[in-house]
């Protein structure tokens, strides 16, 4: 079977297949004609260009079509918005069940038409239907994109049973993976999750402790118990999706230990921080930083973020005081105009001030990176540059200045600053003229 890496290598050549006259039609002697649609009409037009041969399945694909039908009834009949609260959330999970399935059934569907359209010649798909090719089938038919096809089909390429040459089948990589899909345990992305991570260490792990892996992760994801989740805190409860992706890091490092050295200097290497053209005003910061460092940056941003940044513990001899019973927390300056810690008023006003901010998280992430750096500027330890400490050096014109109207420039940066940025500046680190 040919790969799925470039669709354009399967593009059936025939002589003659640029214009649908040109395509040949079967004699009397053949069972069926064969036809290339003109001008596709969508899903419909493609599927009137496939010979209609009867088939003992036709049954089947009548009764998906009825169930289409019905379903959507059900769907457009659904009140939203006038359900009690029981109702609405019980309408959410059933039609988010019913998704699950959909979704399974879109990628096994999708999948076999996609190893139908790779076979090369007249028998394939592709030929028969007057494309150019597997994705080119699944695109027109399904109306999504390449993307989303490809992501189809790669899940279905390892959780459905695989051809190998004429009727024989091997097994699917993943089959736990895949029998959860299909009974609407777990959904695509979930699915997706539990592959990726475990083929990156698939060459690595022998194959009974990735079978492990894998039916633990399901068992975790559907809230199934199993003996490989029943000791486990939680067992029986589903466990989220994003919860999942950490399980699955875990796993990794279980079972493959000696590759995390490797991979770290790896992406030590390859961490990187930059920035990208100038646009609506901002410079994007683009990169990827290690797992260390990450941790070390969101620490710092929570310990500025938090609003008991720093709090008061009781030293070890108040400590001892307190275990003994001659202290007792907070009675030893009761009625007495010691210090107590942080005065009301003030924490009053830090509330205040706090509700009347309108950042963002991010936006306060980046005015704590900005103080850090400048912090780290005015360190007596930073390295010098030209003698001096590192300075950020923004000119103006004096007229401009004077008069309140035109902007400013920083040296090496083509973006100009506002008026305001240069009277904070001026304010902050002085200014001298220029004449």
């Amino acid at each position: 079977m040919a790969g799925a890496s470039d669709p354009q290598s399967h593009t059936p050549q025939t002589p003659g297949s640029g214009a649908a006259g040109d395509q040949p039609t079967a004699g009397a002697e053949s069972a069926h004609s064969v036809e290339v649609a003109e001008g596709f009409e969508g899903a419909e037009g493609l599927a009137r260009s496939v010979p209609s041969v009867p088939s003992v399945h036709a049954d089947a694909v009548a009764r998906l079509v009825e169930a289409q039908a019905v379903l959507a009834d059900a769907l457009a009949a659904i009140p939203v918005g006038l359900l009690s609260d029981t109702e609405a959330v019980t309408a959410l999970s059933t039609v988010e069940a019913i998704g699950r399935t959909v979704d399974a059934a879109r990628v096994s569907t999708a999948t076999d038409v996609d190893r139908r359209a790779r076979v090369l010649g007249r028998e394939g798909l592709a030929w028969k239907m007057g494309c150019t090719g597997p994705w080119d089938v699944l695109t027109r038919v399904t109306r999504v994109s390449a993307r989303e096809v490809k992501r189809r089909t790669k899940l279905g390429d390892a959780v459905l049973p695989r051809p190998c040459g004429g009727s024989s089948w091997l097994p699917p990589l993943f089959p736990t993976v895949g029998a959860a899909l299909a009974a609407g345990e777990i959904g695509v992305e979930t699915a997706e999750l539990i592959v990726a991570g475990l083929q990156v260490i698939s060459h690595r792990v022998a194959p009974d402790d990735l079978l492990t892996a894998e039916r633990a992760l399901v068992a975790s994801a559907a809230g199934l118990i199993t003996p490989e989740t029943e000791d486990l805190a939680g067992a029986g409860v589903p466990v989220t999706t994003d919860l999942i992706r950490g399980m699955v890091a875990q796993w990794q490092a279980a079972l493959d230990p000696d590759g995390i050295l490797p991979q770290e200097d790896l992406f030590e290497a390859k961490s990187n921080i930059g920035f990208g053209q100038l646009k609506n005003g901002l410079y994007p910061v683009k990169g990827g930083v290690t797992p260390e460092l990450f941790g070390v940056m969101n620490t710092l941003f929570d310990a500025f973020l938090s609003f008991h940044a720093r709090p008061a513990f009781p030293t070890a001899e108040e400590q001892a005081l307190m275990d003994s019973g001659q202290m007792i927390p907070g009675a030893e300056t009761a009625g007495t105009d010691a210090d107590t810690g942080p005065d009301l008023d003030v924490i009053e006003a830090e509330l205040r001030e706090r509700r009347a901010d309108t950042r963002t998280g991010g936006e306060k992430r980046a005015d704590i990176l900005r103080a850090l750096f400048e912090h780290a500027a005015r360190d007596e330890d930073t390295p010098s540059m030209g003698g001096s400490a590192p300075t950020v050096m923004v000119h103006v014109n004096a007229a401009d200045l004077a008069s309140g109207v035109g902007v400013g420039w920083i040296d090496g940066v083509e973006a100009p600053v506002s008026l305001k940025t240069v009277h904070q500046r001026i304010c902050d680190g002085g200014f001298q003229g220029v004449l």
